[in-house]
C-alpha cells in the first residue's frame, strides 16, 4: 500500500499538455497519449479542493487490471503503464508517473457516456420516481430505491465538457452518433458490465452501475471501436459492499458517494468555488478506493 503525497497538479517539462480534465492530465507524447491521473475528486461536476492521496493510483492500476481482463470483449487503447516503455523524452518523470500514468492511442472519442444499470439508484432512481422509467427504458412499477432491476439496462447520457451530463434515450443517441454504432455501443456496454459484476460479486461487491467511454480508431481494415478512458473505478461506477446491502434507500459504497454525503450534510449549493474536505473524510475515502482496489484484484496498491 502506497503511502505517497498526494497529486493534484502534474506539469512535465517539455511535454505538451493535451488538456486537462477534472482528474487526468493528458499530455501529446508523439503519436500518442500520456494519461496521468492525479489526485484530484470531483463532486457534482466540480473539481473539490482537497486531493486524496493515492487516489489516481487506483484509477489506473484498477483500470488497468479492467484492460487486461475484457480484451476479448472489446479492445482497448492501453499500450502501456510501465514508465520504462515510455518514450525517452519522458524518463526524468519517471517517478511521478510510475503507477499513476498510462501510455495510450489516440482514438476520436464517442461523444456520449455509455451507461450500465444494474440496480435502481441516482440519476436513475430520481427519474425512475418521477415517470417509471429510465432514459425512455420503461422499469416494473413498485421498484424500491437500489433495488436490482429485472436485467441490467443500458441508459446512455450527453458528454458535457462543462456541467452535467445529460442522460437521453437510446433514439436520442442513435440520433447523435447513428443507429448501428448505438446498437455495437449498447452490446459491448452490457457485455463489459455483466463481466465486470460477475466478477466483483465473487470478490464481495456489488456494481450498481458503471459507465464506459469507446472511441474510433482508422486502419487500413477501416474503424474499430475501442474501449478508452477508465473501466469499472470508484470514480466510474456504485461499488456496493455485497455484505450491507439491503434494498429500500441509499447503500454504504466503496465510491465517491461517501464524498457526496458529506457534501449534502453541509448543504453546499454545488457551485464554485468548492469545499475543501476535512481530513477524515479524506482519509476515509481514501480507504474506500484502496480497499475496492484490493477486493477486485487480490492485489495491494504499487508504488
Amino acid at each position: 500500500m502506497s503511502s505517497s503525497a498526494s497529486v493534484f497538479e502534474t506539469s512535465l517539462d517539455g511535454i505538451a499538455v493535451h488538456r486537462r480534465g477534472k482528474v487526468r492530465d493528458m499530455y501529446e507524447v508523439g503519436e500518442h497519449l500520456l494519461m496521468v491521473a492525479t489526485d484530484r475528486i470531483s463532486a457534482y461536476d466540480v473539481v473539490l479542493g482537497s486531493a486524496v492521496p493515492d487516489k489516481g493510483r487506483v484509477l489506473t492500476q484498477l483500470s488497468a487490471f479492467w484492460f487486461g481482463r475484457t480484451g476479448d470483449i472489446v479492445g482497448n487503447h492501453l499500450i502501456s503503464t510501465a514508465p520504462g516503455d515510455y518514450p525517452d523524452s519522458l524518463g526524468a518523470h519517471a517517478d511521478l508517473l510510475a503507477g499513476r500514468s498510462m501510455l495510450v492511442r489516440r482514438t476520436k472519442p464517442i461523444p456520449i457516456e455509455c451507461v450500465a444499470r444494474g440496480y435502481l439508484s441516482g440519476s436513475g432512481w430520481k427519474e425512475y420516481q418521477r415517470d417509471g422509467q429510465v432514459c425512455g427504458v420503461r422499469l416494473p412499477s413498485g421498484l424500491r430505491e437500489s433495488d436490482r432491476l429485472p436485467e441490467p439496462i443500458f441508459t446512455p447520457a450527453t458528454k458535457a465538457e462543462t456541467g452535467h451530463d445529460v442522460n437521453i434515450s437510446e433514439a436520442e443517441a442513435a440520433r447523435l452518433v447513428g443507429p448501428d454504432l448505438v446498437a455495437r455501443l449498447r452490446a459491448l456496454t452490457l457485455a463489459l458490465y455483466e463481466h465486470g459484476a460477475a466478477h466483483a460479486a465473487e470478490h464481495g461487491i456489488i456494481v450498481a452501475d458503471t459507465k464506459f467511454e469507446f472511441g474510433i480508431v482508422s486502419s487500413g481494415a477501416g474503424d474499430e471501436v475501442i474501449l478508452i478512458d477508465e473501466v469499472l473505478t470508484p470514480d466510474s461506477s456504485r461499488f456496493w459492499p455485497a455484505e450491507r446491502y439491503t434494498a429500500g434507500g441509499p447503500q454504504p459504497s466503496f465510491d465517491k458517494q461517501y464524498v457526496r454525503d458529506y457534501l449534502d450534510r453541509i448543504a453546499w449549493d454545488r457551485k464554485p468555488p468548492a469545499p475543501t474536505l476535512p481530513d477524515d473524510v479524506v482519509s476515509n475515502t481514501r480507504l474506500k478506493y484502496v480497499e475496492a482496489y484490493r477486493l477486485l484484484t487480490g492485489r495491494d496498491l504499487q508504488n
